[in-house]
Order: C-alpha cells, then structure tokens, then sequence
C-alpha cells in the first residue's frame, strides 16, 4: 500500500494550505511570503538598495526560518529521532497544525516577524519532508516546477503518444491547480475574517493526520 504522506490526496491538502498560506501572510501580515523564499530573497534585495533597512530584515528573518526548519527536516527524515518519539511525521504534521492554529490569535497589530518566521519554518519542514507523489517529485508550496512538469507530459502525451505520460499530466495539473485554489481561498478568507483565516489552513493540514489514521487501519485489516 502507498505510504500517507506520498499519496495525491496528501499532496493536495497540503498544496492547498501553502497557496493559502502565501495569499494570507502577503495580504495581513507584512507583504512577506512566508513560504516563497525566493520572492523574500527579492524583497529584501530590494530594501538593501533603498537603504530601508527594517523592511529587508522582515524578509530576512523568514530565510533564516526556513534555513533552520531544512535542518530539521533533514534530521527526522535520518531516522535519527525514531527512537525518542513514535510517529515523527505525523508529530510534525501536528506541529505544523498547532502553529497556524496559534497564529490566528495573533493580531495584526503585532510585529509580523513572530507570525512569518514559525510559518516559514514549518512551510521549510513540509518541502523538505514531502516531496513526492508516488514516483513523481513535487512543490507543495510554488508552482513553477510543477506547471513545468505539467507542459513537459503534456507534451509527451499529446505529441509523443505516451500513454504513462497521461497520468502524470494529470497529476501535476491537479497539483498546480490547487496552489491556485488555496491562493484564491486564502485571498478571499483573508479579507473575510483577517487573521482568523489562517484556521482553515490549520484545518487542512489537521485533516491530514486523519489520513494516516486511516491508511493504517485499512492496512492492519
């Protein structure tokens, strides 16, 4: 049976959050993409060379974050902490939850570092520590590499006739269509319910734990 977190529907929840996540931290909490470092890479290029130096050390700081959740993705993924803590991946799954749930309490009046550095370092856990969809490699929280993929077996199965390329296609498209969702919904439930609205993204990553819940008793019955 497919492993929880290599299956598309896993891949799909989370996919949703992180296109939630980029239109949500953007819009309530400082213009910063949490998960997006490259655009945070931009940004605070930017601020250097306009000597605005508070606005480049908000885009800082979620790099460093994310930096630091890579570490410890790298480290649970070694095995090294399976003898400390059952089920690690699910714990982090939990943890991730529990930080957005938290931010929503959080108000916009407060400085917008202590909300995008503990995204960006859970965002940094979920890039590194899923990354797959079965054979397939993929970006739960950017969609260039996956619209690139989407055209290549597109190509392969309009023009060269591949029939394994049809599923592929369909994979990514599914994928990439969902980061546009989950921006979309992010958008919306931000003007809503302003900082609140992170609870649905909390929401999605929660119905993930679910998941494993199940898979593993359709796998002892």
């Amino acid at each position: 049976m497919q492993k929880t977190t290599t299956t598309l529907r896993f891949a799909l929840l989370i996919t949703l959050a992180s296109g939630f996540l980029d239109s949500y931290t953007f819009l309530v909490r400082g213009g910063v993409f949490a998960n997006v470092q490259t655009a945070n890479v931009i940004l605070m290029g930017i601020g250097l060379s306009d000597r605005h130096w508070a606005q480049a050390l908000l885009h800082l700081w979620p790099v460093l974050a994310f930096l630091l959740g890579v570490i410890l993705a790298v480290h649970i993924k070694s095995g090294r902490v399976d003898h400390l803590l059952a089920h690690p991946i699910r714990w982090t799954i939990g943890l991730q939850a529990l930080v957005l749930a938290v931010v929503g309490f959080v108000p916009t009046s407060v400085s917008h570092t202590y909300v995008t550095v503990p995204i960006a370092f859970c965002t940094a856990m979920t890039i590194t520590m899923f990354r797959t969809i079965g054979d397939l490699g993929y970006f739960a929280v950017a969609t260039t590499g996956n619209l690139m993929h989407m055209v290549e077996y597109g190509y392969a199965a309009s023009v060269d006739k591949r029939a394994d390329a049809v599923s592929a296609f369909s994979t990514y498209a599914r994928v990439a269509g969902t980061f546009a969702v989950g921006a979309l919904v992010g958008a919306v439930a931000t003007q809503l319910f302003d900082a609140r609205a992170v609870w649905l993204a909390a929401g999605f990553l929660a119905v993930t734990l679910v998941f494993f819940v199940v898979d593993e008793r359709r796998t002892a019955a």
